[in-house]
């Protein structure tokens, strides 16, 4: 007896330790997460299958009860019994998956086992089936609490599936005598084995288990920390100083060799290893990352060639490069950097994945405040332009000269300029109009402007019946109309003419307005749009904060395009066709 405990401990022993080599792989942890869906209940039956299948193979042989042999058997002779662990593996099916697993298991191995042959055979089918059965039900006991039975229950259970193996041994045998002898010489120690073995089996996957959620929960406890450290500089949008500065804290907290944020065209920083080139402002350089800018898809590497960069010398060995969006347009990418290709795990790149999503909804954020801002930039604006006593008086002493000349026609341009201070108003409440109310607004506004300046200019529009419906942010042709009076006519005053035109294209209408003015000079045509230029006849901010509002409401498609040349100038924008029907 104690040589048959022995050499089935070391049959124990072999199972705990394939046991726990499978519970340390991702793969294995992410089953014992998701053990109640059927595809994982099948992936179970084929892991303790196999198990059971291995206890099949490498029994202890036993006749007239003595031990005869300890080798791996494929068959076996009439009077020959073998005492295994093949129970422990169709109970610890049981208790992780349930009933369906236990039985399943428990029908492949009992199969099995009449295979391989030996004494009354088919009453180990029968044990099997009834073990996988018991075992079931109290892991779908278990189950209902989302855990697992605790180690001294599960040793308990291990030893009670034993007994009833030796009960259906006394039971179902052929021979009652030769029976009784074989349960007196293997009942103790494989009552003892099962139970031991189960309850070793299942204190690995318990505390597993334990530990993953202990490692989640200081992961999640460093991803709040991490989110809430990086909002204040990612609301400010993807600059080198805020993307500096989120990189630095990401790095830090993620333990990683090297962090970079880049926008579309260039790295606007690099923390960490290999900082001496890949350095902030300089063009993008390696192919990994244009290709993720390229698909937006979230790409790793596990090798310096893979990465793509140049440098001879760069020490990082494996990256993973995720895109960042806000409003489904890719804006950038964030790189984590390895210089170890070991340390890039499936842990990494499920956080990396993680991470990038809630830091372009960050970026979302920031690109809403800077909208509103914006938009409050244009009310105030709007109420400005009511108060402004330059465009006041201006518009006023017009009307008051027209008064005594022609009193329909002052009546008239009194009626456009309250028009034009009520449309300013309720452009001023909505991020997106109909071309139609722009326009009747630019309308008024051309009505005041051609009171004061009779026959200065001309205005064309190019604008199909069916885009009047069509939604563009207030104030946008407005502006590039006033922009083009102020500033293509200089000391002109005659041949001045403009073109208002909507075209319609796949997947957006196309809004120009152009002139045949005297062009941008060369020195500001590159910043028109992207920064402040200075003006005689203005702040010299209108086109930037229109850029800027297009781009934020509507994407970076919408982006300001300029064409200039000494025969004049045409400003023009996309706007995608989902804002026909729907205002944001």
């Amino acid at each position: 007896m104690l040589n048959l405990f022995v050499l089935l401990l070391e049959r124990v022993g072999l199972i705990i330790l394939v046991a726990y080599i499978l519970m340390n792989t991702s793969y294995f942890k992410n089953m014992m997460g998701e053990r109640e869906k059927w595809y994982v209940k099948w992936r179970l039956i084929i892991v303790f299958s196999s198990f059971a299948l291995l206890s099949n193979f490498t029994g202890v042989a036993i006749h007239n009860g003595e031990i005869v042999s300890s080798m791996i058997y494929l068959h076996l002779g009439p009077e020959v019994s073998l005492a295994n662990t093949r129970v422990l593996t169709i109970g610890v099916s049981g208790l992780i998956g349930g009933p369906f697993v236990g039985v399943f298991v428990g029908v492949l191995s009992g199969i099995f086992r009449v295979y391989i042959g030996g004494a009354d055979a088919y009453t180990y089918l029968i044990s099997s089936i009834v073990i996988g059965l018991v075992a079931g039900y109290f892991g779908t006991y278990a189950m209902k609490s989302k855990g697992y039975l605790s180690v001294t229950q599960s040793a308990i259970v291990g030893a009670s599936t034993e007994v009833i193996q030796m009960i259906c041994i006394l039971i179902f045998s052929s021979q009652k005598a030769d029976a009784w002898e074989l349960v007196q010489l293997i009942a103790l120690p494989m009552i003892i084995i099962n139970g031991l073995g189960t309850a070793i089996f299942m204190s690995i996957i318990i505390s597993t288990v334990k530990q993953e959620e202990q490692m989640r929960a200081i992961q999640t406890h460093d991803v709040l920390k991490l989110v809430n450290q990086t909002l204040p500089y990612f609301k400010e949008g993807l600059t080198e100083s805020s993307a500096h500065q989120a990189a630095k804290i990401i790095k830090d907290l993620m333990k990683v060799s090297a962090v970079a944020i880049t926008n579309k065209t260039h790295i606007l920083a690099h923390v960490g290893v290999a900082s001496d080139h890949h350095t902030p402002d300089k063009t993008i350089i390696t192919d990994l990352s244009k290709e993720v800018l390229e698909t937006g898809y979230q790409k790793e590497v596990y090798t310096s060639k893979d990465i793509g960069c140049q440098h001879p010398n760069c020490p990082l060995e494996a990256a993973i490069v995720i895109p960042l969006y806000v409003h489904d347009d890719i804006v950038g990418t964030l790189k984590l950097y390895f210089t170890d290709y070991h340390d890039l795990t499936f842990v990494e790149k499920r956080l990396a994945e993680g991470l990038a999503k809630i830091f372009s909804s960050q970026l979302e954020l920031g690109a809403v405040e800077m909208q509103r801002q914006l938009l409050q930039d244009a009310e105030i604006k709007s109420l400005q332009a009511q108060v402004n006593p330059h465009f006041f008086f201006n518009a006023m002493n017009t009307i008051s000269a027209l008064i005594r000349i022609d009193h329909e026609k002052a009546r008239q341009l009194l009626l456009q300029l309250s028009h034009f201070f009520r449309s300013n108003l309720q452009g001023a409440r909505n991020n997106m109009i109909t071309i139609e109310k722009e326009l009747e607004q630019v309308r008024a506004y051309i009505a005041l402007e051609q009171a004061r300046y009779p026959d200065h200019f001309v205005i064309e529009y190019d604008i199909p019946d069916q885009n009047h419906s069509s939604l563009v942010p207030p104030f946008v042709i407005q502006i590039l109309v006033e922009n083009a009076i102020k500033h293509a006519f200089t000391n002109r005053k005659d041949d001045n003419r403009i073109w208002v035109s909507v075209l319609n294209q796949n997947k957006s209408i196309k809004l120009s307005v152009k002139d045949n003015g005297q062009g941008i000079p060369d020195d500001k045509k590159d910043i028109i749009g992207k920064a402040i230029v200075e003006s005689q006849s203005g702040t010299g901010s209108a086109l930037e904060n229109l850029n800027k509002r297009l781009m934020g409401l509507c994407g970076h498609s919408a982006e300001l395009q300029i064409e200039t040349s000494n025969k004049g100038t045409e400003v023009s924008t996309e706007i995608p066709h989902k804002y026909r029907e729907e205002g944001m």
